[in-house]
């Protein structure tokens, strides 16, 4: 019958080098053993140097996007990435409305893991008022935690009232990721508050290279693979914190600089058809 393979969705950017955004989404979905789909929000001219240029997909050809998916498929989860504007985030908050997609992840692309802003203010609340209320689970980085709740996060304490505060805008669960960005570091600790109100810290070994493009797009498409397949929300962040640990140990040379993670260090799973 139609649709009984398990289908999934990111709403998200492209990157011309393949290294984050959609890609790195749809890298993800098939290597958890589900079939990927994209609506298109942006795309980006970058490389391992960076980003050199980008155009943000019209809101019509957005609502076409979601109708021509929405109509024919059955997506079981979705998850977001690059929004680039309030407009692009009121859109998609619109579709999302009228189209059952599933659970939702929400990336929040506020910053770059060095904490450098990706977003004008006015997108930023339009994200903190009207997406993060819809989030099945939010996964921000350490510097966007800090940009959402106005707050340092320069102890376990900071963080673990950081996480409670995003919950209380409206995410039902939180994965509050973990500096990254120290060579004195050896350890990465990120924090998960459920809508449960358990708790508990995820601690994994710090990798120090330059190749993890796409880190936190892989963390949050393979939450929603595993979401789409029926899993609980604590097993789908236990298994991408896994699968993004692997994938930045098993280093793959592409690019100059900033290289790509290595989705391929991990087993593909074999999806049931």
């Amino acid at each position: 019958m139609a649709n009984e393979f398990i289908q999934v969705a990111t709403i998200a950017g492209v990157d011309s080098d393949g290294s984050a955004g959609a890609q790195a989404d749809l890298h993800s979905f098939f290597m958890r053993g589900t079939y990927g789909t994209l609506i298109l929000t942006a795309a980006v001219a970058g490389n391992s140097y960076g980003i050199h240029a980008a155009h943000i997909i019209p809101d019509d050809f957005i609502d076409a996007q979601f109708k021509a998916v929405g109509e024919d498929l059955q997506i079981r989860a979705c998850k977001t990435g690059m929004l680039a504007n309030a407009t692009v985030m009121e859109n998609v908050a619109k579709n999302l409305r009228q189209y059952d997609f599933g659970p939702l992840v929400l990336d929040p692309v506020i910053s770059t893991k060095h904490g450098n802003l990706l977003m004008e203010q006015s997108a930023f609340e339009t994200l903190k008022r009207v997406l993060i209320p819809m989030a099945t689970v939010i996964t921000p980085n350490f510097y966007e935690a800090e940009h959402i709740t106005g707050q340092t996060l320069d102890t376990k304490e900071k963080i673990v009232a950081a996480a409670a505060e995003i919950h209380a805008l409206g995410a039902k669960n939180v994965m509050l990721k973990g500096r990254h960005d120290s060579p004195e570091q050896t350890t990465v600790a990120d924090y998960v508050l459920l809508e449960s109100g358990k708790s508990f810290w995820l601690t994994g070994p710090y990798y120090p290279t330059e190749r993890k493009n796409g880190t936190g797009d892989t963390l949050s498409a393979v939450i929603t693979a595993e979401l789409g397949k029926g899993a609980a929300v604590e097993d789908a962040i236990r298994t991408a914190k896994t699968f993004v640990d692997t994938a930045i140990s098993h280093e793959i040379q592409v690019g100059h600089k900033f290289g790509p993670i290595n989705h391929w260090a991990n087993p593909i799973v074999t999806p049931e058809y």
